[in-house]
């Protein structure tokens, strides 16, 4: 799905943000220019401390969301054709993935080192756009720092200042009834981005010093599942160290390093060994594929109230779709949650090529399907139905 530089910040995500950002920035600065005057040395230096974050934040926001995490092109293969057999192919895109390229359905494209889709800047988190985002993440934590220590004061002063009038040594601060509700508004936002913003960036900060994405984070604990009997140590491909990992992601000029298709990788392993365990984990998901016939429909609500409030109440903490079923649909099932699955619908009647254009797949109630315990007792049978139906 391709955006045009308008409809991308026409989305709830940036919209929001912004909306935030110049809340805390035009009441901060409101604020502060009471609080501590620019007329002192104090006052202008805490002043253009607080501009140059809330610039930087702004700068960075802009800058992640237009300059992308970086696309791998349509149709694209390896130098070699050779290379074809230890890499994943992507129907949508009709190519190969890259090494660590996985394919975003909300971008419609595959992206190079793709970490996750953030909403707020309604685009990836990959290799292109990685520096751009921690030092969003990094200023705006600081920015609302400070903004929260300013505000904070600022409000008690204002409810307290009858009491600093009488000392004659304070500045007064005089907010109306608007300006109060502006300041709680904008006090509340910043402590919230302190919080959530700051915690995401300790997550993004400790996955640059292991060099791992949120999806490969994801892939190494299957991959250690996978060998918990057989003694075996799985060895992550990417991790060259702290200070290596922090230089391939984090510079002054933010510019990403290298072309996002080819990674170093420590001795033993090759540019395929990830990949080659991405498939592997691939055919065994496949193998313990279990269909599924529907026996009432599933309307596609995120909140299906007419399943009964538990379903309501444990539904996947994921954005991920849920499907519209029709009593008699059959669908493949991958994943299974107490009170939910997630499968892809067979669908026979499919135009030639356009399969993985059109797949329907995603998490429905789990009482309204039944195992056909039949298909599931043959192996082979299961896995051939798999291979030709999911792909």
């Amino acid at each position: 799905m391709c955006y045009s530089p308008f409809a991308r910040i026409c989305h709830w995500g940036p919209i929001t943000a912004l909306g935030i950002i110049k809340l805390i920035t035009a009441m901060t600065l409101h604020c502060s220019n009471m609080w501590w005057p620019r007329n002192t040395f104090g006052g202008q230096l805490n002043s253009i401390i607080f501009v140059s974050l809330s610039g930087l934040t702004l700068y960075n926001f802009l800058s992640s969301m237009y300059h992308g995490p970086g696309y791998l092109p349509p149709k694209w293969m390896p130098e070699k054709e050779e290379y074809c057999n230890y890499l994943q192919f992507c129907g949508v895109c009709h190519g190969y993935k890259a090494p660590r390229s996985h394919h975003c359905r909300k971008c419609g494209r595959c992206i190079l080192k793709m970490d996750h889709h953030c909403p707020w800047i309604n685009n990836c988190v990959g290799w292109g756009n990685h520096a751009h985002f921690t030092f969003f993440l990094t200023f705006a934590s600081l920015g609302c720092s400070q903004a929260s220590v300013i505000l904070c004061s600022s409000l008690y002063r204002s409810i307290h200042r009858m009491h600093y009038i009488y000392l004659g040594q304070e500045p007064i601060i005089e907010l109306g009834l608007y300006g109060m509700i502006l300041c709680v508004f904008a006090l509340g936002f910043s402590i919230g981005v302190v919080a959530a913003v700051g915690m995401l960036l300790y997550f993004q900060l400790r996955a640059i010093l292991k060099n791992r994405t949120g999806i490969e984070d994801w892939i190494i604990e299957k991959a250690t599942f996978r060998r918990r009997n057989t003694g075996e140590k799985f060895v992550f491909p990417y991790d060259l160290g702290f200070w290596e990992n922090f230089r391939q992601v984090i510079n002054f000029s933010c510019h990403p390093v290298g072309d996002g298709i080819h990674w170093p990788v420590v001795p033993d392993c090759d540019q395929f060994s990830f990949t080659l365990e991405q498939i592997h984990q691939k055919n065994e998901k496949r193998l313990k594929t279990r269909v599924y016939n529907i026996i009432r429909p599933a309307s596609g609500y995120w909140f299906p109230i007419t399943h009964g409030i538990r379903v309501c109440l444990s539904y996947p903490f994921t954005d991920e779709t849920r499907i519209k079923l029709n009593v008699g649909d059959t669908v493949m099932v991958t994943r299974w949650r107490k009170h939910w699955l997630f499968g892809e619908k067979i669908q026979d009647d499919l135009p030639a090529g356009e399969e993985s254009l059109l797949r329907s797949r995603g998490w429905f109630p789990r009482r309204c399907a039944v195992e056909v315990i039949e298909k599931n007792r043959n192996s082979d049978s299961r896995h051939n139905i798999s291979n030709k139906k999911v792909k």
